[in-house]
């Protein structure tokens, strides 16, 4: 039987950077797969690197958000550094568009949200906005530029990732789904896979959408799919360099000159066709935000499986059984999240206090149990002691 100190179930961005800071503290690391690692929610991600997007909804995300797009570039330089490859990503800016007789008062609303939260956000007229941003569609009445905000290709985070990942000496397993987590005496074990048993002190749930699958799983984890369709399209005319989005939707620029728009939010369970109609509404979103698009060439389409929460947010943290732990459900923003939940995932394998509060997003707040996950008993034999923080 294979042993290691960490099993991780699911190789996706979030998996795949635990594992990286895993195995950069020395510890022995397996990435478990149900298929070929990467190919889920982080494949079909747009890869906007926006803390903003989604604070005005879900407040907890703000301490997450902030801190995760702070730690990216050294996050970004460490994978490539260990890889040898590139991730696409770089500082381009947003712009948020708002639409009709009180885009005004919108946009204003708006920026005075994102402020609020620490972040930084610039209201421009849209007449000088235009002279720098030609792309514009003629029906936008105003718009918000937030010029922190970053980019990343995700397939090419992902291959670059899962590179470093070997380099470090962790192991990864394709087509190895987690079938159950074996426990004794109240504490993990290790894994029950299709291809034979693994057995670690230390089992990290990170399945996204397929984390609720798991058997004994659900209750902490009771995560669903929900599908976004994307398109990727080469335009004529000027070259959109930074992120455009609306209520509606969203256009990412691509350093190779493709643009990838987006996306629906379709709860089909885990269905990943891409339909017509599904489609329509990104292309009209899109050439609301940007009107040459209307003759872009449609270079591909494609649909992924964003994981959901019944609170729409992550799940973070350990549980009563010692050794369990769970980086699952980051909905939309999975890219995004990846570094700050590998350093507090991180911290607490390590049996340190994790470096934010993690009390709401703890598995436990499903079911109604104490809600302390802040750190994880210490066993009187770990394969942790001795391993450098």
């Amino acid at each position: 039987m294979k042993t290691y100190d960490a099993v991780i179930a699911g190789g996706g961005l979030i998996g795949a950077s635990i594992a990286l800071e895993l195995a950069a503290r020395g510890l022995r690391v397996a990435i478990l797969d149900r298929q070929d690692p990467g190919r889920e929610a982080s494949w079909a991600a747009a890869g906007m690197l926006s803390p903003a997007a989604d604070l005005v909804d879900f407040p907890p995300l703000a301490p997450l958000s902030k801190a995760s797009a702070a730690m990216y570039p050294s996050f970004i330089a460490e994978v490539e550094n260990l890889s040898g490859s590139k991730t696409g990503y770089r500082m381009c800016g947003a712009v948020e568009a708002f639409f009709g007789i009180a885009a005004g008062q919108e946009r204003d609303a708006r920026v005075a949200s994102i402020r609020s939260f620490g972040l930084e956000a610039e209201t421009v007229s849209i007449e000088k906005f235009r002279q720098f941003a030609p792309a514009l569609s003629a029906g936008i009445e105003a718009a918000a530029v937030l010029p922190t905000e970053a980019v990343v290709t995700p397939r090419d985070l992902m291959q670059a990732m899962l590179a470093a990942c070997r380099n470090q000496r962790a192991d990864i397993f394709p087509g190895c789904a987690v079938q159950r987590v074996r426990q004794r005496r109240g504490c993990v074990a290790g894994v029950e896979t299709e291809t034979g048993d693994i057995a670690a002190e230390i089992v990290i749930i990170a399945a996204g959408s397929f984390s609720s699958l798991i058997p004994g799983l659900q209750g902490y984890a009771p995560t669903s799919p929900v599908r976004g369709q994307m398109m990727a399209l080469r335009h004529p005319g000027p070259a959109i360099s930074y992120t455009l989005r609306s209520e509606r939707g969203y256009v990412v620029p691509r350093s190779d000159g493709l643009v990838v728009a987006g996306s629906t939010l379709e709860h089909t369970g885990f269905a990943k066709e891409v339909t017509t109609e599904g489609l329509q509404q990104i292309l009209e979103a899109a050439i609301e935000l940007a009107s040459n698009l209307a003759s872009a060439q449609v270079r591909d389409t494609w649909s992924g499986l964003r994981p959901d929460t019944p609170d729409h947010l992550p799940i973070l943290g350990g549980c009563e059984i010692n050794g369990l732990i769970f980086a699952t459900g980051h909905y939309r923003n999975g890219i995004l999240l990846a570094p700050i939940t590998a350093r507090v995932i991180g911290e607490l394998v390590l049996h340190k206090k994790p470096s934010l509060d993690l009390s709401a997003f703890s598995p436990l707040r499903f079911s109604g149990k104490a809600n302390n996950t802040d750190t994880l008993p210490d066993r009187s034999k770990s394969p942790l002691e001795g391993v450098p923080s």
